[in-house]
């Protein structure tokens, strides 16, 4: 079976089974993580077609979070040591957007020393347009087709001019 060659931030080769939401997690570590979390650790990787490529979540017991339940964690989990961020990243096409519902699992589940940032990743604007009413206020918005772009939904953080 051929399978999606996946570059990690630390140069490290992998390999995602083909089709389904794998083709958006590999733009979003390729792509999305190379412009957002450089020098970021990608602790955990997932792919419905052959488990976890990647799962070092066990990192997080050192700032106090403990994964109990793997089938509760987005698609893609960056830690941003320098930062103290963890950066959660779900593919829309695997379990929907980052909705209020979402976030809270996830603050309850990553509770720890870390701030959370949350973005969900699109592969197309049509796609996003979708899931927009959706979307959880203070989370991020990434889409495929324009990588070098995020959407903010936070109500007053760019409230006024931006130079």
């Amino acid at each position: 079976m051929a399978l999606i060659a996946v570059t990690l931030p630390d140069g490290a080769e992998i390999g995602l089974t083909p089709g389904g939401q794998n083709v958006l997690i590999a733009l979003i570590v390729e792509e999305f993580c190379s412009r957002y979390t450089p020098g970021g650790m990608v602790l955990y990787l997932g792919d419905a077609g052959q488990g976890d490529p990647v799962d070092h979540l066990d990192v997080l017991e050192e700032y106090g979070v403990r994964i109990a339940d793997h089938g509760k964690v987005p698609d893609v989990v960056v830690l941003l040591a320098d930062r103290g961020w963890l950066v959660l990243v779900e593919a829309v096409t695997s379990h929907g957007p980052i909705n209020p519902l979402r976030k809270a699992d996830l603050a309850a589940l990553f509770d720890g020393q870390l701030g959370l940032v949350y973005v969900t990743a699109f592969p197309d604007m049509p796609t996003f347009t979708r899931y927009s009413r959706e979307i959880a206020w203070e989370t991020d918005v990434w889409v495929a087709e324009n990588p070098t772009h995020l959407i903010h939904y936070n109500g007053d953080r760019f409230l006024g001019p931006y130079g």
